[in-house]
């Protein structure tokens, strides 16, 4: 579990704000759900069986004896708020997102920690691949806008309660000829949940995994119409993706289409997804609410930012303008020119320790101003001062009583170039 500090935050502030923007323009608004919830909740929607709740959950009993865990993940907690609040009576399709931490107690690795942050959506009211393919085109305008262009798209179908179980049956016919090559976790997984073993990541069961036969090859009828009409409509999108039969997903509650978004960066190691999702038609009935069918995502806060980091760009809004106090008697003059200019909306810096000339323009070079303003007993008198670009060039005189002008013109002109 991690702190973000400054250097850090304005990266994570970034793509918060840059979510908020591209999902408001899907029609989607923002829904904050508590971080513990009752154990049963993740019991019921994410499954007994998977590692989540077998394995990851921080679960606790709290002093009324009741089971709660922290959230492990978004989805059952919105469903759950949906269930609570009857959204379904109030409006036919529903589109929400959130953005907050989760917990798992799992293996460390790159951009994966106990306490993780996630953005994510869901979508309720509808079952037609339109919005299925909605959810990945908000994800791929995301990333887009955010510049990473190293993710690819990956979708599969899982089918439904009328094929699955003929594919299941393959499955472990399959798996049982290699049973004495499993992992432990996997010989469980496969008396109790098979398709857990096809998320697995030993090595050994990734590679049985491999061979085993293509859940696309056992879709029913209606469930491949679904999974080529999300395809087309990908394609009338000019979404560029992959069909992956081993695209599985962690969680109990998916049916037909499942995606996930994998990036290809050194920052990762290896190919990494960054975010994932999918259709869970039955898990608002299941929690006991109506029969309304869903779809949702959500991304890796954590690792977004961490390949947004490794890409360069800067994103701390830069200081606008640095005032120095030359001496004593101006100190109070300058922190209320201070003050007036943080009012006319600049970023303005001063040490608030006072001290030397020279020290004071240290901290200016520190905090990468544009512009410098020193102010003594001359510039009191005369009302005026010198405005200096810390890039180099010529100083501005100024008039302290039109300083915010003085400096906003001043910063709408070209960076004058480096000395050579």
């Amino acid at each position: 579990m991690n702190d973000i500090l400054p250097g850090d935050v304005e990266v994570w502030q970034h793509v918060e704000r840059t979510a908020r923007d591209v999902f408001g323009r899907f029609g989607y608004g923002e829904v904050r759900t508590p971080m513990v919830e009752d154990t049963a909740l993740f019991v019921r929607s994410v499954g007994e069986t998977t590692d989540i709740v077998g394995k990851e959950m921080y679960t606790f009993e709290d002093k009324g004896g009741r089971s709660l865990s922290l959230r492990p993940e978004g989805t059952a907690p919105a469903a759950r708020a949906y269930i609570e609040h009857s959204i379904s009576n109030q409006e036919p399709i529903t589109r929400w997102f959130y953005m907050g931490p989760m917990f798992r107690y799992e293996r460390m690795k790159t951009g994966r920690y106990r306490q993780f942050h996630q953005i994510g959506a869901e979508g309720y009211g509808s079952k037609e691949p339109a919005h299925d393919v909605e959810m990945m085109d908000m994800v791929v305008q995301l990333l887009q806008k955010l510049g990473l262009t190293d993710v690819s798209l990956n979708i599969n179908s899982l089918g439904d309660d009328t094929c699955r179980p003929a594919y299941q049956s393959r499955l472990v016919e399959h798996l049982r000829a290699h049973v004495d090559e499993l992992c432990e976790d996997c010989k469980v997984r496969l008396e109790k949940n098979p398709l857990r073993v096809l998320d697995c990541k030993n090595e050994r069961c990734q590679q049985i995994a491999n061979a085993a036969p293509n859940i696309t090859e056992s879709l029913c009828e209606p469930c491949r119409a679904h999974f080529d009409e999300v395809r087309r409509k990908l394609d009338v999108l000019g979404i560029k993706y992959v069909v992956n039969p081993r695209i599985m997903r962690g969680l109990d509650y998916y049916t037909r289409t499942t995606f996930e978004f994998i990036a290809a960066h050194p920052a990762l190691g290896t190919a990494s997804t960054v975010g994932g999702g999918g259709r869970y038609d039955k898990l608002v009935k299941s929690l006991g609410g109506p029969d309304v069918p869903a779809v949702g995502f959500g991304l890796g806060l954590d690792r977004l930012c961490l390949l947004l980091k490794e890409s360069g760009q800067q994103f701390a809004p830069p200081v606008d303008l640095f005032i120095a106090a030359a001496d004593e008697g101006s100190a109070d003059v300058a922190f209320g020119l201070v003050s007036r200019m943080r009012r006319e909306g600049l970023r303005v810096e001063f040490d608030t320790r006072g001290g030397s000339l020279k020290s004071q323009m240290k901290r200016a070079d520190k905090t990468g101003a544009r512009f410098t303003l020193v102010l003594g007993q001359n510039e009191r008198d005369s009302g005026q001062a010198q405005l200096k670009p810390m890039a180099g060039g010529d100083s501005i005189s100024v008039r302290l009583d039109d300083l915010a002008s003085a400096v906003r013109e001043a910063l709408a002109r070209p960076a004058a170039p480096p000395a050579s």
